[in-house]
């Protein structure tokens, strides 16, 4: 083969590789750089993801998505965003006239829907996902939808503990990377004790967004499957696994 038809059959196999991934690979040179195309598409996927960090939250459009399931508006002690962004620990407790309003009972589970670092992903599928997930939990008492601003996934420890829920549910927006800036990641924590769990304690679904991801119906069904199964364990985290041969995946409804 010539120099040039190897080259055609480098190129021709860097992109039947390329539908296979959201991997940025094989993409050339143009001299000591990336070719022009790909530098663009870099750049604008690199804008995107500072857009979700920054981009204000929103919670009327995540409760427009919720339709009639009631739900409660907190905040963090982060009082704004630079603070959010540069004082994690704020982010984990709850501004505390917010907390006196939170509403008690003896609930199941509450869901808390927190902007983290992409409210682009909480406004695309944290509804959705809320929704799919209750309906897959018969018999379940659920807390109203908790919607927090400038919120880290510790925050529903101190949530689920106000409002007396035996387990929590944070669906967050995770810190966009150069190939998804829209993933929501929901977390999973059964009897949380603020300033004592740790991340060792809870359960973890990532990336969620279809189609290129989980899609709600198998995110879902992976999430109640957990939770029933936490339940009974009366624990999550370490000791709780998500295998396919441990825990059913219900894909529709019940």
């Amino acid at each position: 083969m010539t120099e040039t038809q190897i080259a055609v059959a480098t190129d021709d196999l860097w992109v039947a590789m390329r539908r296979h991934t959201q991997a940025r690979i094989g993409l050339g040179r143009a001299g000591s750089a990336l070719p022009t195309r790909h530098r663009l598409e870099l750049q604008t996927a690199h804008a995107a993801a500072r857009d979700a960090v920054h981009s204000p939250f929103e919670p009327e459009v995540v409760a427009a998505g919720l339709g009639a399931m009631p739900t409660v508006r907190v905040r963090s002690a982060a009082g704004d965003r630079l603070t959010y962004l540069q004082r994690p620990d704020l982010g984990r407790r709850l501004d505390a006239t917010d907390r006196a309003h939170l509403p008690g009972g003896d609930w199941d589970v509450v869901f808390v829907v927190a902007d983290g670092l992409s409210s682009r992903a909480v406004h695309e599928h944290a509804a959705t996902m809320v929704r799919e997930t209750v309906a897959r939990l018969p018999g379940w008492s659920v807390a109203p939808v908790v919607l927090a601003e400038q919120a880290r996934v510790a925050l529903g420890d101190d949530i689920a503990s106000a409002m007396g829920a035996a387990m929590v549910v944070v669906l967050v927006g995770e810190r966009p990377g150069m190939s998804a800036a829209d993933s929501l990641g929901a977390y999973l924590t059964y009897r949380p004790v603020p300033g004592v769990t740790t991340d060792a304690d809870r359960n973890c679904l990532s990336n969620i967004r279809p189609p290129l991801g989980l899609t709600y119906e198998v995110a879902a069904g992976k999430l109640a499957g957990l939770m029933g199964r936490g339940r009974e364990l009366g624990r999550t985290g370490v000791e709780l696994k998500d295998e396919d041969d441990q825990i059913d995946v219900i894909d529709r409804p019940l």
